[in-house]
């Protein structure tokens, strides 16, 4: 897929025309469209910024919009980070996580913690990602 085409892509998932975009980042008419053959240099970064995208995923580099994005390796890592909380929570006396008596415990109650905590495993993951990724390799 073409910068271009990706470009346009962006463009109708935000519902603006390449005509607004290039109005709005203060381009020539036309410009984007010319993407199509030849690369630009400092007004791509640009676009990236304005789509909140890497440039890499504009040159068709990759399919992760951002260096933050979590692969395969992290969900399994998280999956596997999760198993080991639960397990300790389940280890561990009820006291710790719960007045209730153990019976009072459901299955529900079991589930919604753990996808609380899938959760928070995500978010802290991506946050890492963002502030502790050296900028060369963004």
């Amino acid at each position: 897929m073409s910068i271009y085409q990706r470009i346009k892509e962006l463009a109708i998932e935000k519902k603006i025309s390449i005509r607004e975009l290039e109005k709005t980042l203060k381009f020539s008419n036309g410009a984007i469209n010319k993407w199509e053959e030849k690369a630009p240099s400092d007004k791509l970064e640009k676009v990236a910024n304005y789509f909140n995208v890497s440039t890499d995923y504009l040159l068709g580099r990759t399919n992760k919009r951002n260096y933050y994005e979590l692969t395969e390796k992290d969900e399994k890592n998280i999956e596997k980070q999760l198993q080991e909380m639960i397990n300790d929570l389940e280890n561990a006396p009820m006291l710790f996580y719960s007045e209730k008596n153990a019976d009072e415990f459901d299955d529900e109650t079991k589930e919604l913690l753990k996808e609380s905590l899938k959760h928070a495993l995500r978010i802290a993951k991506i946050e890492a990602k963002r502030r502790y990724t050296p900028k060369k390799y963004r």
